[in-house]
């Protein structure tokens, strides 16, 4: 439990860290610094004295978090451009003709894969990851490794495995897992992988997203944005594109300096966390609040056992509830037509939270 590191409001019990996590009290400080010092002082001094690697940087700090070793995780743009490039980098140059992709998705992984499809002349099938139906066809499967709506989580070993039996391969969404849970990316042998930092990683509103690379595929890894802060020589100004050797070679353009330096100074949060002791933390919690759910509503919890550190609960007039909810002091989110969702991260929710949030919303229930 590290509360006292996040500045949150008095009287609020804030379960919505799957959606946008709390602020880090330090990190308004450190962004002084870096716009009156770096920016203000430095100027443009400052992309030889730190900046230019921030991108690598950074993802070093995330791949710790997801089971990554150094030099396979860079951070830049967003969920969306990654799943892009990861998708495309994983078909092209195969004689495959599918991509498969987690039906209860996040849009934005459908929506781009949709476009991989149409760009790489693929067909495209939705499939749920108990029922995926891999045949010879299937290129790239697309999967979250929780799902959104209803706090699912999914066993990444044995479907890693499915994956790779059926010669394709496997691209990992960890926007809901990320900060939630030990990740084991390199022991899994997993393909790609990419994921947020503004949720549980408490990165702040837009934080660039990451993606990962390992070693072995970075070779032959080519991204369809070929941008030149990915070229081999970046600053050679050459006429042809040659792809940096390493992970370098996942960065497009020019990096969002501010907000990547945000996320930065957020993931000192993270150092020395044990993930097995904070994924032990995060079931205690939800156990708790789905416990006192149960007992005090007659609403109905839609997540699994098996799950991440989220509760949804299924409940009519879901955006009323809600709000009256956020008015009461609790903040959730809910998805149409007729799911709340509750984010629990244990590096600032208590037991006392669990418990009181779950009265509230037998009241406001009631």
């Amino acid at each position: 439990m590290r509360r006292e590191l996040f500045d949150i409001p008095e009287g609020v019990i804030y379960l919505d860290g799957n959606s946008l996590g709390a602020l880090p009290k330090h990190v308004a400080g450190r962004m002084r610094e870096v716009v009156e010092h770096q920016w203000g002082r430095r100027l443009i001094r400052s992309w030889s004295e730190g900046w230019w690697e921030t991108p690598q940087r950074v993802g070093d700090r995330v791949g710790r978090l997801v089971g990554a070793a150094r030099g396979q995780v860079v951070v830049g743009d967003s969920t969306s451009v990654n799943v892009f490039k990861a998708l495309m980098g994983a078909v092209r140059g195969t004689d495959r003709t599918e991509i498969v992709c987690d039906e209860s998705t996040f849009p934005t992984d459908g929506y781009i894969a949709q476009s991989v499809a149409s760009l790489s002349g693929m067909k495209i099938r939705a499939a749920h990851p108990s029922s995926l139906d891999l045949t010879g066809d299937t290129a790239v499967v697309l999967l979250n490794q929780v799902d959104y709506r209803t706090g699912e989580l999914h066993d990444m070993k044995a479907l890693t495995e499915q994956v790779h039996g059926a010669g394709a391969q496997v691209v990992w969404d960890l926007c809901h897992s990320a900060g939630v849970l030990p990740i084991e990316l390199d022991a899994l042998g997993v393909d790609y992988a990419i994921g947020c930092t503004y949720k549980f990683l408490n990165g702040g509103p837009g934080a660039p997203a990451f993606i990962y690379v390992p070693k072995h595929k970075q070779a032959s890894f080519e991204n369809p944005l070929s941008g030149w802060n990915g070229h081999r020589e970046p600053f050679g100004m050459k006429s042809s594109y040659e792809p940096d050797p390493g992970i370098a070679r996942a960065r497009v353009g020019t990096p969002d300096i501010l907000s990547m330096l945000a996320l930065d100074a957020a993931l000192d949060v993270w150092d020395d966390v044990d993930l097995a002791e904070l994924r032990q933390r995060g079931l205690a919690l939800t156990a708790l609040f789905r416990e006192h759910v149960e007992k005090l509503t007659t609403l109905e919890v839609i997540t699994p056992e098996n799950r991440g550190n989220q509760i949804s609960v299924r409940c009519r007039d879901a955006r009323a509830v809600m709000d009256e909810l956020v008015a009461r002091g609790v903040i959730g989110d809910h998805r149409p037509p007729d799911v709340l969702r509750f984010g629990f991260a244990p590096l600032y929710v208590t037991d006392e939270d669990a418990v009181r949030a779950a009265e509230v919303l037998a009241e406001v229930t009631r």
